[in-house]
């Protein structure tokens, strides 16, 4: 039952610094979600390779930022945040903007290390909400910051297709270094905290072993994370093919604002909401909504209305990752701890393209949609199998532990 429409959300922003937080995060995420794009049509077009040759460095680049996100996570815990987003937008911001004077060789060898410095945002914003909202209103918090994800997804590929097309890749790749450049050292100057208050960073020999806080239900919560992601990109992958195998490629934009809406209303509700459906719940609806999809091909906008109700569950289902792992893990390496949900995001992301590719190129862009949501499911009865979802309270050395739904 939704408390009064908006309430929480306003009682949110009443926290001064979650404004301005939430507002640069999404300024260094747009860059984030336009550079796999724009890459790719840089190294087809200026520099006259393959795709294959554009997913490899975009392959490496992720790997790096999956690999490295864990140790970013723990240097936040032991520095704060101004040493390492000092350095991770140096580098962000160096790499993007001498990305279009670089030859394919040193675009490949210089992505990984580029991705393992990428600037952490979603890791950041995340623990700042939890530094600074309450309890109560974290489910509201993390709702909004998957709603910014979603618009930033929506804002970032079109704008860096549109500067490429209109102007060139090089302006294009310029802007985004440019963009990590300014939203990098507008977070160092207004360095928001992203540790509780009366809690200090770990000093050396301090950090708790990881048998200790690495617990059943916080690596369920890991492995529902990794999931959605596997689902959400085998749709969307599944989608474009359904629309080539109809000839109606030229509604793919169209398809994909009423994905991305679908997901915004969701978001919006879930935040709303007194109690909401837990973790487990919302990746298995998100998973098995979409099996079905795969019937409704032809016209688009069946497909689109076919797509609505998996996609409530989007933004929920991330939301309420965000906050399992904000709740499960101590404070004091909640840093970490979010470095891996970064890295098992990525992780999703990186097994269901090719999975849900292979499946189709076997067979149809219908049992794409099926390979999605049954890989989906799959994930999440391996997550339950896992444990409890809530730490025993010596896990949790008697720090207090809110509702991981």
């Amino acid at each position: 039952m939704v408390r009064m429409p908006l309430r929480d959300y306003r009682r949110m922003f009443a926290y001064r610094q979650v404004p301005t937080a939430m507002l640069l995060t999404f300024l260094a995420r747009v860059p984030m979600t336009a550079m796999g794009l724009t890459l790719t049509l840089h190294i087809v077009s200026a520099l006259g390779m393959g795709y294959g040759a554009a997913g490899l460095v975009g392959m490496m680049t992720t790997v790096g930022t999956a690999a490295a996100a864990p140790f970013i996570g723990r240097m936040l815990d032991r520095n704060g945040l101004r040493p390492v987003i000092a350095t991770c937008t140096a580098a962000s911001a160096t790499y993007w903007i001498s990305a279009a004077h670089l030859t394919y060789p040193l675009l490949l060898i210089l992505a990984l290390p580029a991705g393992m410095l990428a600037v952490p945002a979603s890791p950041v914003m995340r623990q700042i909400l939890a530094a600074i909202v309450p309890a109560r209103l974290q489910r509201t918090a993390y709702s909004l910051d998957s709603i910014f994800i979603e618009l930033s997804f929506m804002l970032g590929p079109a704008t860096g297709i549109l500067l490429t097309t209109q102007l060139s890749s090089t302006i294009a790749l310029t802007a985004i270094g440019a963009c990590f450049g300014v939203a990098g050292t507008a977070l160092y100057l207004v360095n928001p905290p992203i540790r509780t208050a009366g809690t200090t960073h770990l000093r050396k020999g301090e950090r708790p072993p990881l048998r200790d806080w690495l617990t059943p239900g916080l690596a369920r919560a890991l492995i529902l994370a990794s999931g959605a992601l596997f689902v959400l990109v085998g749709t969307e992958l599944a989608a474009l093919a359904m629309l080539r195998e109809h000839d109606q490629v030229e509604w793919t934009s169209a398809v994909i604002v009423v994905m991305c809406l679908a997901s915004l209303a969701g978001g919006l509700t879930h935040g709303a909401v007194h109690r909401s459906l837990s973790q487990p719940t919302l990746m298995i609806l998100l998973a098995a909504l979409v099996v079905p999809v795969g019937l409704a091909g032809d016209p688009w906008w069946l497909l689109a209305l076919a797509l609505i109700p998996t996609n409530l569950m989007c933004a929920p289902t991330l939301a309420a990752g965000a906050e399992a792992i904000s709740h499960l893990a101590p404070a004091k390496v909640r840093g970490e701890a979010m470095g891996m949900l970064d890295s098992a995001t990525r992780l999703g992301l990186a097994i269901g393209s090719p999975a849900v590719g292979f499946v189709m190129d076997h067979s149809s862009a219908a049992w794409g949609f099926a390979a999605a949501g049954l890989g989906g499911l799959f994930i999440a009865a391996a997550a339950v199998t896992t444990g409890n979802l809530k730490p025993s309270t010596r896990d949790r050395k008697g720090e207090p532990v809110g509702s991981a739904a």
